[in-house]
């Protein structure tokens, strides 16, 4: 089993009864994607987040790959497994779970707090370096209140110590599934607690007011408006790219990610595959950073006979540090032959796998020239392509 230094555990076993009707509210949509999938794929995206468990309820594991789509194929989402009857008993068994990966730290995160910032996550992180454990939290603010007989205040409560515990919750692994085993049976809030009542010293560190947790119906109104304020913040840009590559003597060639029986092979430095070099050039187009020569000059010889998966993975990271997104592509193969027809799904799928994005934001197509020209002489095969990223607004 590979060694993942750090996991997220994100609990999503819970039925969600106070959020009302609508099925378990980790499953519901927020702006056409799943609470789930939104929660999942923040820490499926941060650098130093090596794998992600997520606890399932054993009834719902249709609804869970379905709300995951495309997400299921990254290289960091393991398998999910069964939850507990209580909260506290799906995080225990999700640490079982992963004691054959020999983390040395886990992230505990409620998978109902789809808004989790990368900043909060590394601030988790971080602040192991000299804690048992850390916790997201923010301040109290407001004027507490103890509620006495017949709905009278009994008291006021100070609030100068006082903070709203969120996740997630980080903590050495060893210790926190320790921590748990010993605290089976018993009824103890969150994680921070089970670690605190086995000794273990847990740090506080600045949350995010955004990272609210879904739990009444009326919270999902909420998380709209709150995604409708973030994506003000969001400007789109697009690229476009454009590449050929001659034939030469070969049995296949590779097109966007997969490899085709054909007659002849394409001619390039690389792996010559045309649709997946339009396509880097593309993004890197909507980002400003140059092109696929830039970046990996053919005069290099390092990169000869590289796999151009390696080129749209840089154009993926670049994406990555601006802090944007690629919300769309599309890549148009003009060729007489081979057919792409048959074989377009599966170019989907390993774009979206390569790029980290649902199947459903990528497009293959194909054309033919009639016959004319190069393409049309079966000479070559050329591509377009076009990509839409979502990046912050400069201040």
């Amino acid at each position: 089993m590979v060694k993942l230094n750090t996991i997220a555990v994100i609990v999503a076993a819970g039925r969600g009864s106070r959020a009302g009707a609508g099925g378990p509210k980790q499953y519901r949509l927020l702006a056409g994607q799943a609470v789930i999938a939104r929660t999942v794929e923040a820490f499926l995206g941060h650098p130093d987040i090596d794998g992600v468990r997520v606890i399932i309820h054993r009834d719902d594991r249709d609804e869970y790959d379905a709300a995951m789509g495309a997400l299921l194929k990254h290289r960091k989402l393991l398998d999910p497994v069964t939850g507990g009857a209580e909260r506290q008993d799906s995080v225990r068994l999700g640490l079982e779970s992963i004691i054959a990966n020999h983390p040395s730290r886990v992230l505990i995160h409620d998978a109902a707090r789809p808004f989790i910032d990368q900043k909060t996550i590394t601030r988790v992180i971080n602040a192991l370096d000299t804690a048992d454990g850390a916790i997201a939290a923010l301040p109290v603010h407001d004027t507490i209140k103890r509620e006495g007989a017949d709905k009278k205040i009994a008291a006021t409560v100070p609030r100068e110590a006082l903070w709203r515990a969120q996740t997630p919750q980080g903590f050495h692994f060893d210790k926190i599934l320790a921590a748990h085993r010993e605290a089976e049976g018993k009824v103890l809030t969150d994680d921070a607690a089970v670690a605190e009542a086995a000794g273990l010293s847990v740090t506080l560190v600045p949350g995010s007011p955004d990272n609210m947790k879904l739990t009444q119906a009326q919270d999902f109104g909420m998380a709209e408006t709150l995604l409708g304020r973030k994506d003000k913040k969001m400007e789109y840009r697009t690229g476009h790219g454009y590449d050929v590559h001659a034939f030469e003597e070969g049995n296949a060639v590779i097109l966007c990610g997969v490899e085709i029986p054909h007659e002849k092979k394409l001619k390039g430095h690389s792996d010559a595959d045309v649709g997946m070099h339009a396509l880097t050039d593309a993004i890197l187009g909507a980002i400003s950073e140059g092109d696929i020569g830039d970046h990996f000059p053919p005069s290099d010889p390092k990169w000869k006979g590289a796999p151009s998966h390696v080129f749209l993975e840089k154009a993926r990271d670049l994406v990555a540090r601006a802090k944007g997104k690629i919300a769309h592509c599309d890549v148009t193969l003009i060729c007489e032959a081979p057919k792409i027809g048959p074989h377009r799904d599966r170019m989907r799928a390993a774009l979206a796998l390569i790029l980290d994005i649902d199947e459903r934001r990528v497009s293959v197509k194909a054309t033919t020239t009639e016959q004319l020209g190069f393409t049309g002489r079966r000479e070559g095969i050329a591509a377009m392509a076009t990509a839409s990223v979502a990046l912050p607004v400069s201040e």
